[in-house]
């Protein structure tokens, strides 16, 4: 048993430094934005979505509604329906009370590290592993909200680019292993700005519009060379 809680938090380290000053990020632009402490507090507390509380939060600042926000979220987001059906297969023997929980703690970084341990996942080394991930965010959070009350305005506001390049960093490793990414990316842009410009959308909504165009986009390209491998 301490064997297995010292594998969890030496699993669970990197995860907590990398997650920590993104929090911080968040904290200081939710600071910025306006929001309370307990509602910066909650966001990430409840949320517990990274990249999707950055865009929630530049939703909010454009005026988008409830509806808008979760739809857009929810896309975002919609592989970790793929990563907790994976997940499942790891750790049948768990008591299924605790499934939602898990559910409920399953990130990138943390679907990264559990899919590649080998053996049975135990209910510990999860449960472990996912709170070293949530309290480096949540801590990272408030300590960003309270650094920025002693930021200047300036400073504070111009956080917003900590999005851009957090997206970034997600899609340039794509784009250099394939160029339909860097194309979809563009198309995705391109479509964005022509939304906004034509104004025929609410705000926000041009977001979910892009990402289901592109969605499909992709789709019939890897359908098409499904069938190609298919025939070969």
């Amino acid at each position: 048993m301490k064997k297995e809680n010292q594998d969890a938090l030496k699993a669970g380290a990197p995860i907590f430094i990398g997650y920590f000053p993104a929090a911080v990020a968040f904290g200081i632009l939710a600071k910025g934005c306006g929001i309370t402490l307990l509602e910066c507090f909650l966001f990430s507390a409840v949320v517990f979505a990274g990249a999707s509380q950055f865009i929630a939060l530049n939703l909010l600042m454009t005026g988008t509604g409830p509806a808008g926000i979760i739809l857009t979220t929810l896309l975002v987001n919609f592989r970790h329906f793929l990563m907790s059906a994976y997940l499942s297969t790891r750790v049948g023997k768990i008591a299924k009370r605790y499934l939602f929980l898990m559910a409920f703690g399953v990130t990138d970084e943390v679907f990264s590290v559990l899919s590649f341990t080998k053996g049975d996942l135990s209910k510990r080394f999860v449960f472990i592993l996912q709170l070293s991930a949530y309290t480096g965010w949540v801590g990272g959070t408030v300590a960003g909200f309270i650094l920025g009350g002693f930021l200047p305005d300036i400073l504070t506001k111009s956080m917003g680019v900590a999005l851009y390049a957090l997206l970034l960093a997600i899609l340039l490793p794509e784009i250099k292993q394939s160029v339909r990414v860097l194309f979809l990316a563009a198309a995705s842009g391109l479509l964005n700005t022509i939304l906004i410009k034509a104004g025929i959308l609410p705000a926000g909504w041009t977001v979910i519009a892009c990402i289901l165009a592109v969605a499909g986009i992709n789709a019939f390209f890897t359908a098409e060379k499904t069938e190609e491998a298919v025939y070969e």
